[in-house]
Order: C-alpha cells, then sequence, then structure tokens
C-alpha cells in the first residue's frame, strides 16, 4: 500500500478534503484558498491539475478545522455559492469520517487475507461491519479477524433476489464503499447504480487477451514476459471501469504456471490495497471514465 514512488500521509482527524474539477479559468486557486484563508482554516495539502485539451481543472485541497470558523455543517452550502460561479463539480470530506466497507470474496482468499491484515494492524484506517461470499470457504477467515459473514448461495435463478438481500444488508449497515477481493460473479447495473464510484475492483492485467479461466495458464502458454494487476471502479461495462491504480512485474521463460500464479497473486493484492488506500484518504477523482489520483 505504501509504495516507494508515492507520497503517503495520513491527515488529522480534524482535517477537510475538497476534490473539485470545473472548466479552467482564471481565478480558480485564489477563490478557492481565500475561502479558506477568510473562515480561518490552515492548508496542509494542495494539488492540481490542468488537462489543456479537455481545458479542465483538478483540484484536491485538505485544511486543518481547528481555528476554522465555520461549523462543518454550514461549510457545503457557504462553499456552494464559489461553486456555482465557476461551474464546479465538487465533493467534501471529513478525515475523521471512516469509509465503512463490505468485502466481497468467492473462493481465493489472497485479497481477503491481505486486506484484513492491514485492517487489524492500523495501516487501513477504515471500518469493516461485515464479509459477504457466494461461497462458505472463507468464512474462517472472517472468524479468525472476528467480522460477521455473510453466506448468500448464487445461481443464475436466484441473482435478482439474491442481490436485493446483499443491498439491504450494506443499506442496513450504513456502507459507503464496496471492495471486490475476488468476488467471482458479474454484478448487475443496479447494484452498481446504488454505489457509483464507490465499488472497487480487483483483477489480473491479461484483459483482454486472456480472458476466462485459469488467466495465468493461458499466459504460461503464450510466453509472456510482463504480467499486472488493475484496480478500478466498477461500472455498467464489465471490466470497463475508471482506472485506480496497476502494476507490473517482468517473468521469464524460467517461471512456471505456478510462478505466475503467485506472483499474480502478489501484485493482485498489492494494487488493490494501493487502490483501496488512495479512495478512503479521498485522493481520486473520477473524470468521465478515468481517474485523477493525487498523491
Amino acid at each position: 500500500m505504501r509504495r516507494a514512488d508515492k507520497k503517503v500521509s495520513t491527515m488529522p482527524n480534524d482535517t477537510a478534503i475538497l476534490l473539485i474539477h470545473s472548466p479552467d479559468q482564471p481565478g480558480l486557486v485564489h477563490d478557492v484558498t481565500g475561502f479558506i484563508f477568510a473562515h480561518g482554516g490552515n492548508i496542509v495539502d494542495l494539488q492540481q491539475h490542468i488537462d489543456p485539451e479537455e481545458n479542465a481543472f483538478f483540484m484536491r485541497v485538505a485544511w486543518t478545522l481547528e481555528k476554522f470558523t465555520l461549523d462543518t455543517e454550514e461549510i457545503a452550502s457557504r462553499f456552494a455559492i464559489i461553486a456555482r460561479r465557476h461551474q464546479m463539480r465538487w465533493k467534501l470530506r471529513f478525515a475523521s469520517n471512516r469509509h465503512r466497507l463490505a468485502l466481497l470474496v468467492s473462493k481465493e482468499s489472497h485479497c481477503l487475507y491481505d486486506l484484513l491484515s492491514r485492517h487489524e494492524s492500523g495501516e487501513l484506517p477504515v471500518d469493516i461491519p461485515l464479509i459477504i461470499s457466494n461461497h462458505d470457504l472463507l468464512r474462517s477467515a472472517s472468524e479468525r479477524f472476528g467480522i460477521p459473514f455473510h453466506h448468500f448461495p448464487v445461481t443464475k435463478d436466484n441473482k435478482a433476489e439474491v442481490e436485493q438481500q446483499q443491498l439491504a444488508l450494506l443499506r442496513e449497515h450504513r456502507i459507503d464503499t464496496v471492495v471486490l477481493a475476488r468476488y467471482m460473479q458479474i454484478i448487475s447495473a443496479g447494484f452498481v447504480e446504488a454505489y457509483p464510484d464507490n465499488i472497487i475492483n480487483i483483477h489480473h492485467s491479461f484483459l483482454p487477451a486472456f480472458v476466462g479461466a485459469k488467466p495465468y495458464h493461458q499466459a504460461y502458454e503464450r510466453g509472456v514476459k510482463i504480467i499486472g494487476a488493475t484496480s478500478h471502479y466498477v461500472t455498467a461495462d464489465l471490466d470497463q471501469g475508471p482506472i485506480i491504480h496497476q502494476d507490473i512485474t517482468r517473468v521469464t521463460h524460467e517461471d512456471s504456471v505456478r510462478d505466475l500464479v503467485r506472483i499474480g497473486k502478489d501484485l493482485e493484492k498489492n494494487v488493490l490495497a494501493g487502490a483501496l488506500w488512495s479512495h478512503v484518504t479521498n485522493k481520486v477523482l473520477v473524470y468521465r471514465n478515468k481517474t485523477i489520483v493525487f498523491a
């Protein structure tokens, strides 16, 4: 999760974060930072990016609330005045509001154990009220970490009904982020619509070349020299959502299928954890079908 090529910092709990994108125009930074300064805020992080082809401006700014003169409930309505002036689309987040995650799994355990270990150690600052699976094989993992496990057997005949039961459970536990930690079911457009830009998936990066079962076996047979993993937000278009994080590693003819699977699982764990870290620390801004991931 903590990558050498990325600046990683944990904001204090009394921090507000704005994620903004708008048409590029003069005065954007001035007006946003002026709003924060005018109310006694101390900016602790500010990053911006301009896409000249799209004439689009992107910004992430974080400031401490210790001496801020607006109550947290007032900030959004007061900032909305500036946002309308500049045609901004924006999100306001507070570091004190921990994301509530649901982990969805099937039979593969490597991503699940990795996230649970990071959570238990305090490295992943989230709450995980439940684990959902279409198989019962990983119940022991959830019991080991003291997290309730919910088994929903899925068939082609009950899939729609099961999804409604799962969504009801997610609402009951106030889940805001769903992590498909090797959940081998295609979720419906209705499920995706309930959590826009808040369902995170992980898979190998062989698509579209090696689709279906046993992609590492297919890669071995073709003699690939690079394998990788991709984590992205889920959309109604299968495996076409905005990419959050990717990584690769080189392999050679000396690596067996078993080696490729082992190396691939390590990549999947680290890429999913890296993507989730960016998401829960409010560093990802989705624009159309791509992301701006701030350092």
